[in-house]
């Protein structure tokens, strides 16, 4: 499996560790804003091409499959290239930043049939497959999820401190992994509701949110996120259920009382990414669906679609 990988930042050097972990993957090329960025990580992990574009990549024959790390606001556009140029695509989350745009590589995805994967990385943690396994072997009914996103972002800075080219967003990015792990585990989204603070002068976004959701089920779930938090950072969701309580920091979990609890045998590794990854590779190879299609996500964009609208009228 010979794979591109565009955008080569912090992020994408996170794919890039876990793809080597998986047999029979090749990195074949890197494509970056920066051409001396691009080279130099393409050094790193062997592949023998790097570039700016990512119509390069798409036009070699050594590629098989793309996942792509770039600015959100080229996901949808870059996606459907991705598939119109024939090769299978991994979009980083988010899939795009409208309802509209999703549904447009949806459709793509189905015109071509190629494996088209966001990376809804929540799916994949083994703290929460191992609440979705106790769920789903009945052992275990959410009544409430409380999330907390929290980062300290008053500039365009990247995971590793560095300056970035684009603006990051609340709801369409982070948002996106609780709204999209909420339905997973409690079933489709029937109502909800958000409110922002002040949009900050010189970024343009809101730099904090509350969003509120009730599924199907009527489970409920409460979602804080905050680029203005200088304190512990990162994304805390406490499971409440009818017989325990769980509280998952990316790919560790405890109980409610904070005793850690044993996640061995529940995936082949503990990265998150690296069985996001996995599962994209598995997926082309066995010609299925993969758990976090854009088919099987779609209807999280609606909800940020609608939770946009919302925030649009409140001025």
């Amino acid at each position: 499996m010979r794979i591109a990988l565009a955008g080569a930042g912090a992020f994408g050097e996170k794919h890039l560790d876990g793809l080597r972990n998986i047999d029979g993957v090749e990195i074949t090329s890197v494509i970056s804003r920066r051409a001396e960025q691009a080279a130099e990580v393409a050094a790193k992990y062997g592949a023998k091409h790097s570039g700016t574009e990512l119509d390069e990549a798409l036009a070699r024959d050594d590629v098989d499959a793309v996942i792509l790390c770039t600015p959100t606001q080229l996901h949808a556009e870059q996606a459907i290239a991705c598939m119109n140029a024939g090769k299978h695509v991994q979009v980083e989350i988010p899939l795009a930043d409208s309802w509209a745009d999703s549904q447009a590589v949806l459709a793509k995805s189905q015109e071509t049939g190629l494996v088209c994967m966001v990376g809804h990385t929540r799916r994949f943690n083994p703290s929460h497959q191992y609440v979705h396994n106790k769920i789903v072997a009945g052992e275990l009914a959410i009544q409430q999820m409380d999330v907390q996103t929290y980062f300290f972002r008053r500039k365009n800075m990247n995971a590793k401190g560095e300056p970035r080219s684009w603006t990051d967003h609340l709801l369409w990015h982070h948002a996106a992994h609780t709204v999209d792990l909420f339905a997973y585990q409690t079933g489709k989204i029937v109502q909800a509701h958000a409110v922002q603070g002040p949009i900050h002068p010189e970024l343009g976004i809101a730099m904090d949110m509350s969003i509120q959701l009730k599924s199907e089920t009527g489970a409920i779930c409460t979602l804080s996120l905050s680029f203005n938090n200088d304190g512990p950072l990162g994304t805390f969701f406490r499971y409440i259920g009818d017989t325990a309580t769980y509280i998952a920091r990316y790919d560790d979990l405890v109980s409610g009382k904070e005793e850690p609890i044993d996640l061995t045998g529940v995936t082949v590794s503990n990265n998150g990414i690296e069985l996001q990854d996995r599962e994209f590779i598995a997926a082309i190879r066995e010609g299925r669906e993969p758990n976090s299609s854009v088919a099987k996500v779609l209807d999280c964009y609606r909800v940020l679609g609608e939770l946009e609208v919302q925030l649009n009228a409140q001025g």
